[in-house]
């Protein structure tokens, strides 16, 4: 496969943080890359340097000419006062497309993107569709190499399957830097992680993400061996070094030289493989009592439009919901019914007699003015952690921050590293219920899996939403599932609420009235088509022209003087000819067979 971005040995550094050293990278012709690290190990950074956005210190980093390439960041953000339609329309734009070609690549990127109203204005889409808008900005411009920062967040379970479906039919080149497991799982086909823990600063393997897990692991265990055989030899040096040999002899010299060079080594070794991973652990409250919350008959409306009704549901001490439905079906209202802070359109919200609840909001902020140390401890250099006084450092250090970055303001941390104080201020807080919204924004795969682990341990009841699907498996052990038209109801899985949504969406298929969304997934006016079936519509079209131009072009050929004289020319040029016109007749009858589909 052609090469279409070569980076060599790139360095990048912040002041007098490095994050990565001599880093090499290649991406070739249809590769899907999935690109993973801890946090603050740089890799929003080198998408921003291969995507041209930031320069690297040294190293050189080579396009291939005339390299199509658009960058996804991980906040998508537009313009005020801008339309669904004048975003893509400056894109096109910029990428300097021919302005006849617009309205039918606009049509063919918003109806993959599943946008039905192209004047939407930007400031009112959620957080879900203003991704997916990022997106379609990037896929109108048809890139050979499409950059995407953690393109799962704020998409909802169907945003998620929905791009997933788009990476494995489309055949531009990818790479994908996420902490979605499933995710990766299921779009990555080599992966790579960035992390000084290795001896060229990554690890790249072929394969999905599993497979690169047992990549890695014997990665590890061959570095385990290494390190054990090296301290060993120095061991031995070392001992030879403490008896004194004379330096005068030749070769005792070049035997003191090695033995530094070996011990240098093991430092080098020892420095890279030193990990630490951030301790986390939600304190409860001791609670004796079982039942926290009972629901009765909830419903909830805004401005008339229902969300849901007639929930009934108890909440008791070490239950774990998984709280799913599609962005807008108002699971984020749900919490905050929970917590009171809104008040049920009719029905009961029970609560436990001074019940503590700690809600983690999806959208929290920090006070990007404060330093770290004020963060982590408000009210001076220490904090109370379960009827126990601890300093502000060793408060730092369980969640990996540095002495030296207890004086830096919060401005400079990562979107990994904020994640990480919230926590910590969430962990002063006993609690019998804990509200967690989209807690896994911006953590990284080792975190999430610590999280995890000190969420099966919690002994309260929690209500967690997340896109993360392989959180929600391993965490929940009930579902409450919403649809985005006021149905609720309960599951013991994600894949019974899954089974639950389709079967919704076949009976809405029979239905002959259904309320149009100003946006909503891709759905044909007349729905007689499958999913695949709309797919093919929304690019027929653009198909049939190209066919057609193949189609002139093969005729030009035909009246040509000199192909007309010569035998073999010619005959060329008649089969040419004759498979372009089978390919335009063959794709005019499958328009017909998708129209009178749609109008039977």
């Amino acid at each position: 496969m052609a090469l279409l971005l070569n980076a060599q040995s790139v360095t990048k550094s912040f002041g007098a943080t490095t994050l990565f050293r001599e880093v090499s990278f290649t991406v070739n012709e249809g590769d899907r890359i999935g690109l993973i690290g801890p946090n603050g190990s740089g890799k929003s950074t080198l998408l921003k340097m291969l995507a041209g956005e930031i320069e690297a210190d040294s190293g050189e980093i080579t396009p291939r000419k005339n390299l199509r390439m658009a960058y996804v960041e991980q906040d998508s953000q537009f313009p005020a006062d801008t339309t669904v339609r004048t975003i893509l329309e400056a894109a096109l734009r910029s990428a300097r497309i021919p302005e006849p070609d617009w309205e039918q690549r606009l049509r063919t990127t918003l109806g993959v993107a599943g946008f039905t109203d192209f004047q939407a204005e930007t400031a009112a889409l959620s957080g879900g569709w203003k991704k997916r808008l990022a997106i379609a900005e990037a896929l109108v411009q048809r890139p050979d190499l499409l950059l995407l920062d953690e393109p799962t967040n704020h998409l909802d379970l169907a945003g998620i399957e929905w791009l997933e479906s788009l990476l494995a039919s489309e055949s531009f080149a990818a790479v994908l830097i996420s902490h979605d497991r499933y995710f990766l799982e299921n779009t990555a086909m080599q992966m790579a992680e960035l992390n000084r823990a290795y001896p060229n600063g990554m690890l790249r393997a072929g394969g999905n993400y599993s497979q690169f897990l047992e990549a890695k692991e014997e990665f590890l265990h061959a570095q385990a061996r290494h390190q054990d055989a090296l301290e060993n030899r120095v061991r031995i040096e070392k001992e030879w070094l403490r008896r004194g040999p004379k330096a005068r002899a030749t070769k005792a010299k070049a035997r003191i030289d090695n033995a530094n060079r070996l011990i240098a080594e093991l430092a080098d070794v020892n420095a890279r493989t030193r990990t630490a991973a951030a301790g986390f652990d939600f304190t409860a409250s001791g609670r004796q009592t079982k039942r926290l919350v009972e629901l009765e008959d909830l419903s909830y409306s805004i401005e008339d439009r229902p969300l849901f009704r007639d929930l009934n549901f108890h909440l008791t001490a070490g239950m774990r919901v998984g709280l799913v439905g599609p962005n807008g079906s108002g699971k984020t209202t749900l919490m905050r019914l929970l917590t009171g802070e809104l008040e049920p359109t009719s029905g009961i919200v029970k609560r436990a007699t001074n019940l503590r609840i700690t809600y983690f909001e999806q959208d929290r902020q920090l006070d990007e003015s404060q330093t770290l140390r004020r963060a982590l401890a408000p009210h001076g250099d220490s904090i109370i952690y379960q009827d126990r006084v601890i300093h502000v450092a060793s408060w730092a250090a369980r969640f990996l921050f540095t002495g030296e970055q207890l004086n830096q303001p919060v401005s400079r941390l990562s979107g990994g590293e904020r994640a990480r104080v919230l926590i910590a201020q969430l962990m002063l807080q006993p609690a019998d219920l804990l509200l967690l919204d989209e807690p896994t924004n911006d953590l990284d795969i080792p975190t999430l899996e610590i999280l995890e682990e000190t969420l099966l341990e919690y002994p309260g009841a929690l209500v967690l939403v997340t896109h993360d699907r392989y959180m929600l498996d391993r965490i929940a052990n009930i579902v409450v599932g919403l649809d985005g038209e006021a149905n609720a109801a309960t599951f013991a899985d994600y894949q019974q609420w899954e089974a639950w949504m389709e079967a919704q969406a076949q009976a809405k298929k029979t239905t002959p009235e259904s309320k149009p969304t100003p946006i909503a997934p891709p759905q044909p006016a007349k729905k007689k088509l499958s999913y695949l079936e709309a797919r093919e519509w929304t690019t027929l079209e653009e198909r049939i022209a190209e066919a057609e131009e193949s189609l002139l072009q093969a005729r030009a050929v035909l009246e040509d003087p000199s192909v007309a004289t010569d035998a073999a020319r010619l005959q060329a040029a008649l089969t040419a000819a004759e498979t372009a016109q089978q390919s335009v007749d063959t794709l005019f009858t499958r328009w017909a067979e998708l129209e009178a589909k749609q109008t039977q």
